[in-house]
Order: C-alpha cells, then sequence, then structure tokens
C-alpha cells in the first residue's frame, strides 16, 4: 500500500504543477514542487523498483527534474513575462546547472574507474606507499550526480517570487554545483599512479612477501554466498600456521565480518597466476566449487584441499567436481561415506577428517528461559529442481503458523537461508509471509499487553526474525531449545548441542529411505508435507537423545583430541609431506 501511495504522489505531482504553471497559481505552484521534491527523495526507499521502472518507460530522473524546471519557466514567463533579460538569465541558468552536474558525472567515473582497474586491492596490508586517496564525501562520489539535482530546488522555488529570485536562486545553485565539481579534481589527480599496473601489483606483492603466507583460503561467488568463506575464517585465525584470503570479485572483503587475517582481491586470472608473492604457500583451501577455482588450481607448487562450506547429506557434499583436489577434507566418517557411497571418483585415501572446529562454541545447554524457543531454518531452493530441499515454499507458513499458535506458547526465531529467492521467487513470496505473519502476531501481542502486567502472568514472548548475518546461526542454535529445519548442513551442525531437532520431508520419501539416503536426520524427527510428525515433536516425549550423541561422534568424529587439534595436524601433515 505504501509503495502505490508513493507512485500515485509521485506521478501526480508533475500535472498539478503544471496546472499551477498555467494557471498561473504561483502559491499552489510552490507548495506541489516542494511535496514533489519530498516524494522524489523518498521514492527510492519507499518503492525501490520504482526509479528502475520508470527510467525502462523514459521517464528517468534526469527527466523529472528537467520538466520540473520547465514547468518553473512556464510559470516565470506566466507571471512576469518572458521578454525581461532576467527570464533568459534563469533559462540558461537552468540548463548550466545540468552542464555542471555532466562534468561531476564525468570527474566522478573517471575517479571510479581508476579505482576500479587497480589489479589487486587488500584488506589488513600496509600499502600505504601507494598513497590511496581517501574517497570523497558521498554526494560527490556519486556517479549519477543525483545529488546535484536538488540545487535546482533553488530557482524552481524561487520562481514562486518571480524572475529575479528565480534567476539569483539559478545562481546560487549554479556557484554550489561547479564547487562540487571542482572539489573531485584533487582526488582523480590523487588516484591516477594507481592505474600504473606494474607498481601497484610489486607494492601489495611486497607486503604479502613481508607477512609471509603459509595457507591459503581461497573464494570466489556471489557477494550473498560470502557466509560461505565467512565461516572458516575465525579456525584460520587460531591456527598455527600464517593465512592469507585470497577472494576475486571486488568488494568481497566488506562482506565477510571483521577478521584480522590480511586480504588480497585478485581479479585477473592472469594477474593471480603471476602474483609470485603467494609462491611461498604450501596449502590452498576451497570452500566451494567455482569455475574460478581453476586459475589457482593450476599453480604447480601449491597442494589443493576442499574444505567445503558445510558438512551435510546434500548433493554438494558429494560433487563430482571434489575429484580435481589434491585432497578433501570432511568433519568426521560421515563425509568419508558419503563419497564412497556417490562414487564420483575421490579416492578413500585422498579424504581426511578434521572434525568442524567452528561448532566449539555450540552449548548442549538450552536457553533456560519459562518458555522454549523453536528455530525454523530452512535451506534455499537450490541450483536446480534435483537440488531441491527447501521446505519454505511447500511448508514453511504452515509451519510458522502451527508454532506461532501452538499452546502452550512457543518462542519463534526465524532464520532463512542467506541465497533464499536466488533462483525462485516464489521463495521470496514465502518468506515475506512467514516474516508478515511473525511481524503481525508481535504486533497483536503488544495490543493486548496490558501496562501493569500482574504477577504471575506469562511471560511476553518476543519473536525474532534473522535476516542479515547477524546475530550468527551458532548463536541462534544456543538461544533455542528444538530446531526444524531441511536437509543441509544446518542439521548437521546443530548435532554439535545434542538437543532435538526435526527435519522436513519434502520429497514425500518413505520414512526408512528418507534416513537411508540421509544419515544426518537418522535422530530427528521427520516432518510430513502435511505436517505430520510436527505435533510429536513440540509435545511428545524425547526419545532420541542417545541417538543424537552416537550420530554426533559419526558426524564430527571423535571428541577427542578436539576438532581444532585435528584440523591443525591435518594443516602440518601437508607441511611435513605427509
Amino acid at each position: 500500500m505504501r509503495r502505490l501511495i508513493v507512485i500515485a504522489a509521485l506521478l501526480a505531482c508533475y500535472p498539478a504543477l503544471l496546472v499551477a504553471a498555467l494557471w498561473p497559481a504561483p502559491v499552489l505552484f510552490g507548495a506541489v514542487a516542494a511535496a514533489s521534491y519530498l516524494v522524489e527523495y523518498a521514492a527510492p526507499r519507499a518503492a525501490r523498483p520504482l526509479p528502475e521502472l520508470l527510467a525502462k518507460v523514459h521517464l528517468g530522473v534526469t527527466l523529472r527534474f528537467a520538466a520540473r524546471e520547465t514547468m518553473a519557466l512556464l510559470l516565470v514567463a506566466r507571471t512576469t513575462g518572458a521578454e525581461l533579460p532576467w527570464f533568459a538569465a534563469l533559462a540558461a541558468g537552468m540548463l548550466a546547472i545540468h552542464a555542471v552536474r555532466a562534468l561531476h558525472t564525468g570527474l566522478a567515473l573517471r575517479l571510479r574507474q581508476m579505482l576500479s582497474r587497480m589489479p589487486v586491492t587488500t584488506r589488513n596490508l600496509d600499502v600505504s606507499a601507494l598513497r590511496i586517496p581517501r574517497m570523497p564525501p558521498g554526494p560527490l562520489r556519486d556517479a549519477g550526480s543525483v545529488p546535484f539535482l536538488y540545487l535546482d530546488a533553488l530557482p524552481v522555488l524561487g520562481a514562486v517570487l518571480g524572475a529575479v529570485p528565480a534567476t539569483l536562486g539559478a545562481a546560487v545553485a549554479l556557484t554550489a554545483g561547479l564547487a562540487g565539481a571542482l572539489a573531485l579534481i584533487p582526488y582523480v589527480r590523487r588516484a591516477r599512479p594507481l592505474t600504473d599496473r606494474a607498481r601497484v601489483l610489486d607494492v601489495v606483492g611486497e607486503q604479502v612477501e613481508k607477512y609471509g603466507p603459509e595457507v591459503i583460503l581461497y573464494f570466489s561467488g556471489a557477494t550473498a554466498a560470502a557466509y560461505q568463506a565467512r565461516m572458516w575464517l575465525p579456525t584460520l585465525e587460531r591456527m598455527r600456521r600464517r593465512a592469507i584470503v585470497v577472494l576475486r570479485e571486488r568488494g568481497m572483503a566488506r562482506h565477510l565480518e571483521c577478521t584480522g587475517l590480511p586480504m588480497v582481491c585478485i581479479p585477473s586470472s592472469a594477474d593471480l597466476m603471476s602474483f609470485r608473492a603467494l609462491a611461498g604457500a604450501k596449502l590452498c583451501l576451497y570452500v566451494a566449487n567455482v569455475g574460478r577455482n581453476v586459475h589457482m588450481l593450476r599453480i604447480p607448487t601449491l597442494r589443493s584441499a576442499f574444505l567445503n562450506h558445510g558438512d551435510s547429506d546434500k548433493e554438494a557434499s558429494f560433487n563430482p567436481f571434489s575429484r580435481v583436489y589434491d585432497e578433501v577434507w570432511v568433519a568426521g566418517p560421515a563425509g568419508r561415506d558419503r563419497y564412497r557411497r556417490a562414487k564420483v571418483g575421490v579416492r578413500d585415501e585422498n579424504i581426511h577428517e578434521v572434525g568442524r572446529p567452528q561448532l566449539q562454541g555450540i552449548s548442549t545447554e538450552g536457553p533456560g528461559l519459562p518458555y522454549r524457543t523453536v528455530l525454523y531454518a530452512p535451506t534455499w531452493e537450490g541450483w536446480n529442481d534435483d537440488l531441491f530441499h527447501t521446505s519454505l515454499i511447500t511448508m514453511g507458513p504452515r509451519i510458522v503458523r502451527a508454532l506461532l499458535d501452538h499452546q502452550p506458547p512457543l518462542r519463534v526465531i526465524y532464520k532463512p537461508h542467506p541465497l533464499t529467492g536466488h533462483r525462485d521467487k516464489s521463495a521470496t513470496r514465502a518468506h515475506r509471509k512467514i516474516v508478515a505473519m511473525i511481524e503481525a502476531a508481535e504486533l497483536a501481542k503488544s495490543k493486548a499487553r496490558h501496562p501493569s502486567r500482574p504477577a504471575g502472568a506469562a511471560p511476553h514472548i518476543r519473536h525474532l526474525v534473522v535476516a542479515g548475518p547477524v546475530p550468527h546461526l551458532y548463536d541462534c542454535f544456543n538461544e533455542c531449545d528444538l530446531l526444524i529445519s531441511d536437509i543441509s548442513s544446518v542439521v548437521a551442525d546443530f548435532l554439535a548441542s545434542e538437543k532435538p531437532y526435526a527435519v522436513t520431508n519434502v520429497a514425500g520419501l518413505p520414512e526408512r529411505a528418507f534416513h537411508e539416503r540421509y544419515p544426518s536426520t537418522e535422530a530427528g524427527v521427520l516432518l510430513g508435507g502435511d505436517l505430520s510428525g510436527l505435533a510429536e515433536f513440540l509435545d511428545g516425549e524425547d526419545t532420541l537423545a542417545r541417538a543424537r550423541v552416537k550420530l554426533r561422534s559419526y558426524l564430527f568424529g571423535p571428541e577427542y583430541p578436539d576438532a581444532m587439534a585435528r584440523f591443525d595436524a591435518a594443516v602440518e601433515r601437508v607441511f611435513s609431506g605427509g
């Protein structure tokens, strides 16, 4: 509804401005013009697709501002006449504002181009020798120069008072715009040395060699998949060998949570393969099977090991692509058995069990609240229908509705997969429906809550939607008593908590066949497409506690030595030539 109101208001302003200019009605024109600026500013925030949609039908932001300026000129012509020299000056000033904007756009694009052409960008490395300039303030670095368009508010609103105030407003706007454009010139000049490819590579290479990386974590992928690398950063920080993160997509570093590990982003495959500063490393770890892995795999001196970004029964955990690596590191015996059963060409002697070091912070205790908390963490829809394991589309809203309506009341934590909706927009619609249900439940409870709650009354339960990386999935594990999820690494990782869990049977397989195909579900309750099993899971007796402890050992290996020690041992084996 809010989106429709914004669209209607934006489109209605311009006919109203035309009527007010032709009438002429200066006061009305000023009121409508002021309102049009406010709606123009709010539109991208309240209705995000709107600016792009208007641009596609040739009603882009520049045309809309130019139309408002034209109507201001029309108002001045109707009220004071077009014969006066002030009118000509006003028209020239309006045009000059756009010329200044074009100048700024050219400079901003040039600055962006210089910075984007850097062959390598870094984080947590001292590259002060490059003298990378600070970025200019936000309005100045906007390559669309949209903030400059709003300067025309001075002549447009000045037109309400007549030609002279409008012309003076145009002069002030022109001066401010020119000052802003010229302020970019020093930034452009300071960024020019960064286009020297050889020098930038040499400076960064010297710093990497000075650090002396021994282990590389390599990652390439979409920004939504940054969690795949993010989950391994704390482990790399704790191991004994010096690690560095090598990225391929510009801007990816800012999507990785704060870490002290050095990072280098090298978009060009040629630059990567010739970047000799990495020659001292002996081991390269991969967390995802992507095409750009081949650029690092071609370096013969690096031993490659595939870590994956989760240890689950999904097909991704035994992808045939895995055979291109020298080694495959899995959490425990379950991972080894997956590759044995799949027969995808990964030799058993190349599989090494290293545990899941990142699970050490997961507690086996519940949050200790006077009510139970259920975490619903569905997976995403997968790259194709064969990998479709998500319950979100077919079962998600019904699961959440049953949890919200349950008596005694439950707390619901909903954490969707970061890639939800990446392939199938019906997953996005189901996600939005669940969020709306939880928000409505919160609103209803807040309205019903009495300001002075009597002693002994049921506590107020606050549900939680986790749409971003914070709180972390493992923090959600520690805040819940029960888990409902799909076939994914979420189920396997949750077993570290030894708490009860339920898994959705989206494909409708017979129970025995389901457990045989997905061993990580053997110690959990199976939920059918009609939500069969949910009532038993929520209200029945927990009879699977021992099964969960046994399955935990199968998935993650022995409790002693701990996972971090086993991971370190795997790294040291590579360095010792084992």
